[in-house]
């Protein structure tokens, strides 16, 4: 156990020190009035309390204890950027949670597409070696010194920032997590949080979805597609989607697409002119890049809203003002993080997201899980679109 100082502080706000092998050797009163005898400042000792004939004494006993070992847990690591096989499973240390944090046991983990645009260094991490993932649920394991309104048990997710959800447990910033109700299995809402928040602000903020809007979503059976189908048919839009096979094409069906375009048969340009009688739609939602946006552009009507939030076939050319000045177009390029800033925001998104699950507004497709040591596998098929819905990582 180490060496026990007791501190006795005088009256002059000097003091000195006694050093016990142990709790059960700390002097008891007999001891005391004995060091009493011989030194009449040791009067003004705490905290436990001693009373003798002439005075109280109080002596202040702490454990000298070195810090708690730093406790070993699995997670995924990255020490270069590059393909799927740079995620590596190893041992890592997980300390204890400082004022303002908390340490979670992960139960689920989200897998996103970011998650690969910061492997491939497209997005650039803070440092290498890290740890990828930016959503996860799971349960609190302890709190730091001062922390109210969080304790050990709760079930609790996070999504965006900071990075490091591939681990088995972690350190989080208190401010940064958000109630789970009861309801909501852990999958569920590890799969749910990122992808429901970003569909929530595309929806509301980006562009507000009314009724009588006709949308295009692009890789409707996706994660965020799926959710964006469901959501802005529930809104009153019209609701296009495109996909790339026809099993997911009947998966877009179920999820509120009016019309489906599997654009490896068939150019969605025409096919959007077509369903819209050459009017086009209020707004694009393209997480595709590359591939799909010129077209996207194309298949706006004068003064749509064209939301580039993902490029999972690569960064787009650039496009001149020009381009988008012929219908006088709306371009943006938003991120969730720059959408929920403050602990308020964080909560009326993820608490809309959670309402409209418990409502039965929106079905979450958890149609992929994977152990979390086997990252890459997971990577690589989200890569290669064998993938829909939602995929999760088991730790």
């Amino acid at each position: 156990m180490g060496l026990l100082p007791i501190r006795i502080r005088f009256q002059n706000h000097c003091s000195t020190q006694l050093l016990c092998a142990s709790y059960h050797c700390i002097p008891n009163s007999r001891h005391f009035s004995q060091i009493l005898s011989n030194n009449k400042n040791l009067s003004k000792c705490l905290p436990f309390t001693l009373r003798t004939h002439k005075s109280v004494v109080r002596a202040l006993a702490t454990e000298s204890a070195s810090p708690p070992a730093a406790k070993m847990v699995k997670a995924i690591r990255v020490h270069e950027l590059g393909g799927p096989e740079v995620l590596k499973w190893e041992d890592v240390e997980v300390g204890e949670p400082k004022e303002g944090e908390v340490r979670v046991k992960n139960k689920a983990i989200g897998l996103n597409f970011v998650d690969v645009y910061f492997r491939k260094g497209v997005y650039k991490a803070a440092t290498v070696p890290y740890t990828p993932g930016v959503e996860a649920c799971g349960v609190v394991t302890a709190v730091g010194p001062g922390l109210t309104g969080r304790q050990v048990g709760d079930l609790v997710a996070y999504a965006g920032q900071p990075m490091g959800s591939y681990a088995e447990e972690q350190i989080l910033p208190a401010n940064r997590i958000v109630p789970v109700p009861p309801s909501i299995d852990p999958t569920v809402a590890a799969s749910l949080l990122l992808k429901g928040m970003t569909a929530q602000f595309l929806l509301r903020s980006c562009f507000k979805v009314e009724p009588g809007h006709t949308v295009l979503v692009h890789a409707a059976a996706g994660g965020v597609g799926s959710l964006l189908c469901q959501w802005a048919n529930a809104l009153g839009a019209t609701v296009i989607g495109t996909v790339s096979t026809k099993e997911k094409a009947a998966q877009a069906k179920e999820d509120g697409c009016h019309h489906v375009i599997i654009y490896k048969e068939e150019d969605f340009v025409a096919r959007v002119k077509e369903i819209t009688s050459d009017n086009g739609v209020e707004v694009v939602y393209d997480s595709v890049g590359k591939d799909t946006f010129e077209g996207s552009l194309a298949c706006l009507k004068t003064r749509g809203y064209m939301v580039s939030f993902g490029q999972s076939s690569g960064a787009p050319d650039p496009v001149p003002l020009s381009t988008i000045a012929v219908k006088s177009l709306f371009l943006t390029r938003p991120r969730l993080f720059n959408y929920a800033v403050t602990r308020d925001e964080l909560l009326e998104m993820a608490g809309e997201v959670f309402g409209n699950v418990q409502s039965g507004v929106l079905r979450v497709r958890v149609n992929h899980t994977y152990p979390l040591s086997q990252a890459a596998q997971a990577h690589e098929d989200l890569e290669n679109r064998k993938t829909s819905g939602s995929v999760v990582l088991i730790p």
